[in-house]
């Protein structure tokens, strides 16, 4: 591929697959974001030495904008990570979560479609470039709530318990959609909870980080008893680029981590490896929809195309650990909401 457009390549998972694109491959890759509060584009500073990366600002709800991008860059293909994805947000503001995530990926399905259609000026043409692939990032959420002793495989029913999972699986059926309708080349990757380096204290292990080193209380919704599965962000990234590479036209690929355990358990594992009590955190009210257990089956993306997790979830949270105490400016900015004058004087 000579071309890939990564949106919302400024944020978590984002930041982290350019990176791994620009290493394991010889192609460009742009980056389409917008910087709302999810993104921080000094993590991607480094890069701006480098020919075969572009940073654009803007929203992939911006037709005329995504025109422009096609064609300047001729993608061969497009990751499409740009979201609003805190759930907790989506709870009090769920508007802008259909609004981008649904609205957003829409467009951008659009202009793909418009741009590698061999023949543009037809309406209903359904023959596209050759090697192009659009592939949609969605989140294991969208399956909802998971009875105990099974994992959730790609056939299960969509069944949202909160505005940003409905927003999520809203948009993974547009895509589904355009592909059935239309022939677009595309795939949807949904990923079970992704942690690691650069992660926004929003979320759960780098919060306990963060209310810890700031002496205060860390919030335990519920009992805590509600169960995940853990997936580094370097075996996410390992996955997608699978995909891009290997996915059958249509096709949906689930990706955990192999690493299923309650939230309570990984708040005991981050305090201990902070050297910390477990009186550090206390229970607070559940939220809203709060899925109970959360667990993909992998053996798909397993067997048809040869990707397995390879971080521990022990070894994970060691290195993540390591990260942010190691990294306290970094911290300080986020918490501070420093990072965003950053991001206005970088984009």
């Amino acid at each position: 591929m000579n071309a890939i457009l990564v949106t919302g390549g400024a944020g978590f998972i984002g930041s982290h697959l350019v990176r791994h694109l620009l290493r394991e491959r010889p192609g460009r890759v742009v980056v389409l974001d917008s910087l709302t509060v999810a993104a921080n584009l000094a993590d991607l500073a480094d890069l701006t030495g480098d020919d075969r990366y572009a940073f654009v600002r803007g929203d992939i709800g911006d037709r005329d904008l995504l025109r422009r991008m096609f064609a300047e860059y001729a993608f061969d293909a497009v990751v499409n990570l740009a979201a609003e994805s805190y759930v907790e947000r989506s709870i009090t503001d769920p508007e802008i979560f259909v609004s981008t995530n649904v609205v957003g990926t829409q467009a951008l399905l659009d202009a793909a479609r418009e741009s590698w259609r061999l023949k543009p000026n037809e309406a209903h043409e359904v023959q596209y470039r050759h090697g192009v692939r659009f592939v949609q990032v969605s989140a294991a959420e969208v399956y909802g709530d998971l009875p105990p002793n099974d994992g959730f495989d790609e056939n299960a029913a969509l069944a949202p318990t909160t505005p940003y999972a409905a927003s999520k699986a809203g948009a993974d059926l547009l895509v589904q959609a355009y592909h059935h309708a239309f022939g677009l080349p595309v795939n949807i990757v949904r990923c079970s909870i992704n942690y690691g380096s650069h992660q926004f204290p929003e979320k759960l292990m780098p919060k306990v980080i963060d209310y810890w080193s700031t002496r205060r209380r860390i919030p335990v919704y519920g009992d805590g008893g509600q169960i995940r599965d853990w997936l580094h962000i370097d075996d996410s990234c390992r996955a997608i680029d699978a995909v891009l590479d290997q996915g059958v036209d249509g096709e949906t690929y689930n990706v955990g981590g192999d690493s299923e355990y309650t939230n309570l358990a990984v708040i005991e594992a981050v305090l201990g490896r902070l050297g910390a009590p477990l009186e550090a955190a206390e229970h607070v009210r559940d939220r809203p929809g709060h899925a109970q257990r959360v667990v993909l089956d992998s053996s798909k993306i397993k067997s048809e195309l040869g990707w397995a997790p390879t971080r521990s979830l022990e070894d994970g949270i060691d290195a993540t650990v390591s990260w942010y105490l190691s990294n306290p400016e970094w911290v300080r900015l986020v918490a501070t909401g420093a990072y965003r004058e950053s991001n206005r004087s970088l984009g």
